[in-house]
């Protein structure tokens, strides 16, 4: 099945940004109750159709994720 990933983290939601600055482009995705944030080609953007109020999902695939104790 060519579509399948083996991504685990995926986050289905709605583009709510997309800001082109030259050959890179920031997008956020509303994904539930958080935003993911990414900054991917121009190319990628225009390949994808992705604009304000379209359908997306964010697969995280990292390496590491840093954590730091949020202080009340």
């Amino acid at each position: 099945m060519p579509d399948q990933l083996s991504t685990r983290n995926q986050f289905p939601g709605v583009v709510r940004r997309v800001e082109i600055d030259g050959v890179v482009a920031l997008v956020e995705i509303e994904a539930g109750p958080h935003t993911v944030t990414a900054i991917i080609t121009r190319d990628a953007v225009q390949e994808l159709g992705l604009a304000e109020g379209v359908e997306a999902t964010a697969m995280v695939k990292a390496t590491s994720v840093m954590v730091k104790r949020t202080e009340s």
